[in-house]
């Protein structure tokens, strides 16, 4: 005599997939691509810049107009600038599928997950974006402490 209703999960089942795909999207660039191609030796990078500041002194000094060497980029570098947004846009893509699964009534634990996985790897990204900018502050303080301002 008691008949359960069978819920749909469609929706919910969909942005959890979606979810898994940002919160690895949010990961990989800064956990994984490192440890596949490491980012050059910072004596490289240091020697790299300086031989471009001296071409651009000379091009000024004679006159001309600088063009710098066109540079290939490696598929991690082109992982490192697209990753970011495809996470951030399949994080809000798994919430709204999660807010849509729950509105129409579907299993709570499976929409819920969905709007929590997108929800995380958003707060991956901002995470990110806030250390860099406490690093920044960081470093505004210590020179300014240096020089006496603050």
């Amino acid at each position: 005599m008691t008949e359960t209703i069978a819920r749909s999960r469609r929706l919910g089942s969909i942005g959890s997939l979606v979810g898994l795909l940002a919160l690895v999207a949010a990961i990989l660039p800064h956990w994984v691509l490192p440890m596949i191609d490491p980012p050059p030796p910072i004596d490289k990078v240091i020697v790299d810049v300086g031989h471009r500041v001296k071409d651009r002194l000379v091009a000024h000094i004679k006159g001309v107009d600088y063009q710098a060497p066109a540079r290939e980029r490696s598929w991690t570098d082109r992982l490192h600038q697209q990753l970011p947004l495809a996470a951030v846009s399949l994080g809000l893509l798994a919430i709204i599928l999660g807010v849509i699964g729950q509105l129409r009534r579907e299993e709570r634990h499976i929409a819920a997950m969905a709007t929590t996985l997108g929800g995380c790897a958003i707060a991956v990204q901002l995470s990110f974006v806030l250390m860099g900018v406490l690093i920044v502050m960081a470093i505004i303080y210590f020179v300014g402490d240096f020089l006496s301002l603050f």
